[in-house]
């Protein structure tokens, strides 16, 4: 996430609040989150106003006066005043991690989550922060950054006394009276034209230049959510970033659909119901989950230095939403039996529509399952997602005709693609991960031993 809406304001200027009050609602282009306070202290001042779309992350929101200081004083931070320098922008993105990502409360699962987080209250547990010359992080009270600024002093050189290491007031009049914390003297800048200039980046047709190719009145322009612009610039720099190959193979799946059918029978009823309703998709889940177990090598993700090998296997699972898509990620999968699956996916992906999934629940993964095939469709190649270094593509189920034994018989088959990043999953690994696969699907009895 780069930037999302300030939906709903919880408090209003004057207000007074304390570390992990919720003061406010940002919608994401996947979820609605809450942002809570980091400090006590009263709001001084709402710089970003309720409804307002396309907050960039780390935009200052709201500016919070701390005990003692003057609300209107510490308001003229956000009229240009200086001290509430905004966060550096931090470029998001998915660790490729083992074990399921936490939703922890810092500054940056605030950035990654799309959730403005300079100097205003977000959920954190640590005070506003501006950026030291190594990347790490000063927080500060904006009142400690104006008094810091007067007296020439390096914030990065200073101790802070206030919750969690916040730099404040008492701090600077401190390192004025020992005399210590000076700034050291800017550098010039280096002259240009000293290094060459680096090649341009080849660009898309411009708009006015689409535009110029249809006739005025014929078509309307709707703008992009945030969504769309996401799903938009990941898939381009996956693209362009991932060696992208391809393997296919056909699975017959008129076993697995006998024994879907012999399962869903033998389901318990619970309230008149049964407690669990298998499908196809499930079991393409269990078995590519199996697959990456028996074939480690091949769940990993690429860094530039390592080879991140996991330990278990989270399959993330391409759901179809209003404006794009999301992936809900079945954690463990392979330790899971099918009935967890099934039950897993239908909440997830109820919840995934109604845009009230946890970042947890879709941040992540090792690899992922794409199915179109209730759509109709035969085959198709997908996208990998990185961190993950695979993906599934599951076609339709359709009857065609097949040899077996010198004879040409009936069978429901599927086309499945798997989708991977030639930098560490290559065509052999490729084909054992499918080769496993195709097994489980044809031998549906094995998934459940």
């Amino acid at each position: 996430m780069e930037e999302g809406n300030l939906s709903k304001w919880l408090v209003k200027e004057g207000d007074s609040v304390s570390a992990g009050d919720v003061i406010a609602e940002i919608e994401t282009d996947k979820a609605t989150m809450e942002v809570e306070a980091v400090d006590e202290g009263t709001v001084a001042k709402i710089v970003v106003a309720e409804g307002t779309q396309g907050v960039q992350v780390n935009a200052l929101i709201a500016i919070l006066a701390e005990d003692g200081e003057d609300a209107a004083e510490a308001a003229k931070a956000a009229d240009g005043g200086g001290d509430a320098a905004p966060a550096a922008k931090e470029e998001p993105k998915q660790e490729a991690k083992a074990e399921a990502p936490k939703e922890e409360k810092t500054e940056d699962a605030v950035a990654k989550g799309g959730i403005p987080s300079s100097d205003t209250p977000v959920p954190e547990p640590k005070a506003p922060a501006a950026p030291k010359a190594d990347g790490e992080r000063i927080f500060a009270s904006p009142l400690a950054r104006r008094l810091a600024k007067d007296e020439g002093l390096d914030l990065a050189a200073l101790s802070g006394s206030g919750p969690h290491g916040r730099i404040v007031k008492r701090d600077i009049e401190k390192a004025v009276s020992e005399g210590v914390g000076k700034a050291a003297p800017k550098e010039e800048a280096a002259p240009a034209g000293e290094k060459p200039a680096a090649a341009p980046i080849p660009q898309a047709q411009s708009e006015d230049a689409i535009l110029k190719l249809f006739e005025e009145g014929s078509y309307e322009l709707v703008p992009h959510d945030g969504m769309r612009k996401t799903i938009a610039k990941r898939l381009q720099e996956s693209k362009q970033t991932i060696p992208h190959f391809y393997v296919t193979v056909d699975c017959e799946l008129d076993a697995l659909l006998a024994l879907r059918s012999q399962l869903n029978k033998a389901a318990p009823v619970k309230d008149e119901k049964p407690v669990y309703k298998l499908s196809v998709n499930d079991m393409v889940i269990k078995a590519m989950a199996l697959s990456l177990r028996d074939v480690p090598e091949a769940n990993i993700s690429w860094t530039e230095n390592n080879m991140v090998v996991h330990k278990h296997v989270d399959v993330g699972v391409a759901v179809s939403i209003p404006g794009g898509l999301i992936t809900p990620i079945i954690r463990k999968a392979e330790e899971k039996p099918l009935s967890v699956i099934s039950n897993e996916m239908k909440d997830m992906g109820k919840r995934a529509k109604e845009k009230k999934l946890k970042p947890a629940e879709y941040q992540g993964g090792t690899t992922a399952v794409s199915n179109m095939g209730m759509m109709g469709v035969k085959d198709f190649a997908a996208v990998v997602n990185p961190p993950h270094a695979s993906i599934l593509a599951v076609g339709a189920g359709e009857k065609r005709a097949v040899v077996k034994n010198d004879e040409i018989t009936i069978a429901t088959v599927m086309s499945v693609t798997l989708s991977t990043d030639h930098r560490c999953v290559d065509g052999a690994l490729a084909a054992r991960v499918l080769a496993s696969f195709k097994g489980y699907i044809e031998n549906p009895m094995s998934m459940l031993v």
